[in-house]
């Protein structure tokens, strides 16, 4: 059989290879790119919840002013996420502090997601040293 015989029945192979592989680096590049988005939306929780219940402990702030610091912090890095603040007083330790949880989906695709993701954070109240 000649050369040329042998080199026509591989015609096609070389874009039957670039779709295939093309296929693969794109789901390992948007898996990739989805765990950032979500370790993104799990940050931002985190230091929301952090910063809300820093205000709340302070002396002349209440457990409302910490959701609301939460709240506005959230809608500002991550727009219209569906989000759940809640906050209450606790004690660590036997020193009173302020917890501040938020519950929000776990995203999925890009924003969209199923099940729950809940973050809390914790801060001491301010002692009154007057």
């Amino acid at each position: 059989m000649s050369p040329e015989v042998r080199h026509g029945r591989d015609d096609g192979n070389v874009v039957v290879e670039f779709v295939l592989v093309s296929i693969l680096v794109i789901t390992i590049a948007m898996g990739v790119i989805q765990l950032a988005v979500a370790l993104h939306v799990r940050n931002m929780l985190i230091s929301a919840a952090s910063e809300g219940a820093r205000l709340a402990a302070t002396n002349d702030r209440g457990i409302a002013d910490g959701i609301q610091r939460t709240d506005a912090l959230l809608g500002d890095s991550l727009a219209n996420y569906e989000v759940l603040i809640t906050a209450s007083d606790t004690v660590i330790d036997g020193a009173p502090a302020t917890q501040v949880t938020v519950e929000a989906p776990f995203p999925v695709f890009g924003l969209w997601g199923f099940g729950s993701m809940s973050v809390s954070a914790r801060a001491f109240e301010e002692a009154d040293r007057g």
